[in-house]
């Protein structure tokens, strides 16, 4: 008996997953591609930044060791 309500309680699981997806609100084309390429940006921005700080850090220690 157990086995079967456990099978019940999954099923009722992904209904209920199905039901919430239908209500999301999903990005068009042109929204998706704006909100890539701010994400690839920021990526690269800070992908800049801890290039910058390790080498000026690793300078410094060189410096004093």
């Amino acid at each position: 008996m157990a086995a079967k309500e456990k099978r019940l309680g999954l099923m009722k699981f992904f209904k209920s997953v199905v039901v919430e997806l239908k209500k999301v609100s999903w990005p068009n084309r042109k929204e998706l591609t704006n909100y890539t390429m701010v994400v690839l940006f920021m990526g690269f921005i800070t992908a800049i930044g801890i290039w910058v700080f390790d080498t000026l850090f690793r300078s410094i220690l060189t410096f004093f060791l």
